[in-house]
């Protein structure tokens, strides 16, 4: 498969224009020269073959040879609501998020979050999605949304037909189980988990419980076992 790059606008006509980081990465480091194929997607679902025409110092002009509809997306829609780590593993988290499929991310502020994103924090976050899509195949980008509070997010997702928080339960039981649906709304709480008033009021709100078993997981390993889970079909073990 060529190189890919994201083209941030529609592509719509014979040409297209690369600039910014994408463009900087063809033409600097690919030592891009005019002939050279590459494919191109623009987060609306179509890969373009394209040949490169020029190359400036921060732009590359295209010429577009084929456009194809190629479906890459999870027929699952997956929402995955996580109190984000601290750092590094942000960035990690929001790759293998992509990569499995997850349709939109929405940073969760609880009474015990830590890492409290801002706007250039969502923006580098954004570029991995990006960087991840590039390398995954995906050609529409998982979406990063702004902030919420945890009672916002139990509101606006107040009607959803499968909504599972991750959330330790002492009770032995015997482990039901969740068909298959094509649509989940996952919770994952911060280091230290969601506060027992937090667990309550998601309840009440309709909210399942999930137990992802005996040992402590770090914040980005359980919303990525919990979205794989999801992602995949499988049926969910451990819901209360």
């Amino acid at each position: 498969m060529p190189d890919r790059y994201f083209i941030d606008e529609p592509i719509s006509g014979p040409r297209a224009v690369l600039s910014g980081a994408e463009a900087h990465h063809l033409i600097h480091v690919m030592r891009a020269e005019p002939g050279m194929e590459v494919t191109l997607f623009d987060g609306g679902g179509d890969e373009f073959s394209a040949r490169v025409e020029s190359v400036g110092r921060s732009e590359a002009h295209l010429s577009i040879l084929s456009r194809q509809r190629v479906v890459r997306e999870s027929s699952i829609d997956v929402t995955l609501g996580v109190a984000l780590p601290k750092g590094e593993r942000q960035r990690w988290l929001v790759e293998k998020a992509t990569e499995l499929g997850v349709a939109r991310i929405v940073p969760l502020l609880t009474d015990r979050t830590v890492a409290r994103p801002n706007e250039q924090t969502l923006t580098r976050l954004r570029r991995s999605v990006v960087e991840a899509s590039k390398q995954c195949g995906r050609n529409r980008l998982m979406r990063i949304d702004a902030p919420q509070s945890w009672p916002d997010f139990i509101a606006a997702t107040v009607g959803e037909p499968n909504r599972l928080l991750a959330h330790p339960t002492p009770a032995k039981r015997p482990p039901p189980t969740v068909k298959n649906h094509l649509k989940y709304v996952l919770a994952v709480g911060p280091e230290g988990g969601f506060s027992d008033a937090e667990a309550a009021a998601a309840a009440a709100a309709g909210w399942r419980l999930v137990d992802l078993g005996p040992r402590m997981l770090r914040v980005e390993t359980a919303a990525l076992l919990l979205a794989g889970i999801a992602a995949s079909g499988l049926h969910l073990a451990g819901v209360q």
